[in-house]
C-alpha cells in the first residue's frame, strides 16, 4: 500500500518525494523495483490500513506518524492541520491514537506538537472563520493581536470592553495551558471587560451559537455603555 509521502499526497495533507513513490510491504518481501521506495514492516493492524480513490494506502493516523519520521516540525504540523480541514482526522482522535503507537519513531514529535506546544489553528485561518461571524452578530471590525491588560488577545473591542480568545485546536490542554488561559480570562475580568472564549470545535462546526452568544454579549454590553 501507499505510505509515507506518497500516502500524504494521496490523501492530500502533504506532497510526493520527486522520483520516488513510498510504499510499505512486509518485511520479509523481497520486492524490488525502480522508483519504489519500499518500506518493509512486521504488519499493520487493520485500523492502519485504507483505500482511497481505490487505492490502498495507510490510514490518516498511521500516515501522520510516518511523516514525522523524515519531516520537520512546520511541515507536519502543517499536515495536521490539513487532515483536519479535510476531515480526515482531528487533532484530538490523532492524539488518542497515537497511544497505538507508543514506542514508535514519530509518536515523539507528534505529542510535542499537538500537547507541549498546544498545536492550533494557524491565526490567519482562525481569522477568516471568526471575522465574518463576528460581522454578522453586528459586531465592528475588531482589533487583533493587541496588548490588554498585560495579555496579547485574539480579538478586541475596545468601545465595547470585550475581548474574545479562540482556543483553536488545544484539545487535552496541559494544566500549565489552563492556568495561563484562567488567568488572562480573570485579568480581563478584574478590568472591568467582559472576556469570551470559544472553541476551534465551535468556531468551524458551530457557527449559529457563537454568532448568536456573540450578538447577546454586545447587546448587553451596549446598553450597559448607554
Amino acid at each position: 500500500m501507499l505510505s509515507h509521502r506518497s500516502a500524504a499526497a494521496l490523501w492530500r495533507v502533504g506532497k510526493e518525494a520527486r522520483g520516488r513513490i513510498d510504499i510499505s510491504v512486509k518485511r520479509d518481501s523481497e520486492l524490488r523495483r525502480t522508483g519504489l521506495r519500499i518500506h518493509r514492516r512486521p504488519g499493520l493492524p487493520a485500523e492502519d490500513i485504507a483505500h482511497h480513490n481505490g487505492i490502498a494506502v495507510t490510514a490518516p493516523a498511521r500516515t501522520l506518524v510516518d511523516l514525522a519520521t523524515e519531516l520537520g516540525s512546520l511541515a507536519v504540523e502543517r499536515a495536521v492541520n490539513e487532515a483536519d480541514k479535510r476531515d480526515l482526522i482531528d487533532p484530538e482522535s490523532l492524539r488518542c491514537a497515537l497511544d497505538r503507537y507508543e514506542g514508535e519513531p514519530g509518536v515523539r514529535p507528534l505529542r510535542q506538537l499537538l500537547d507541549e506546544r498546544t498545536f492550533r489553528l494557524s491565526d490567519s485561518d482562525l481569522e477568516i472563520s471568526f471575522r465574518p461571524i463576528a460581522a454578522e452578530a453586528g459586531l465592528p471590525f475588531p482589533l487583533s493581536k493587541q496588548m490588554v491588560n498585560g495579555w496579547e488577545v485574539d480579538f478586541y473591542w475596545p468601545n465595547l470592553g470585550l475581548v474574545v480568545e479562540t482556543d483553536g485546536l488545544r484539545y487535552h490542554r496541559t494544566p500549565t495551558t489552563q492556568t495561563r488561559d484562567a488567568r488572562r480570562d480573570r485579568a480581563h475580568a478584574l478590568a472591568g471587560m467582559t472576556p469570551l472564549r470559544f472553541t476551534h470545535y465551535e468556531v468551524k462546526h458551530e457557527p449559529a451559537v457563537v454568532r448568536a452568544e456573540l450578538s447577546r454579549a454586545a447587546a448587553l454590553l451596549r446598553k450597559l455603555r448607554a
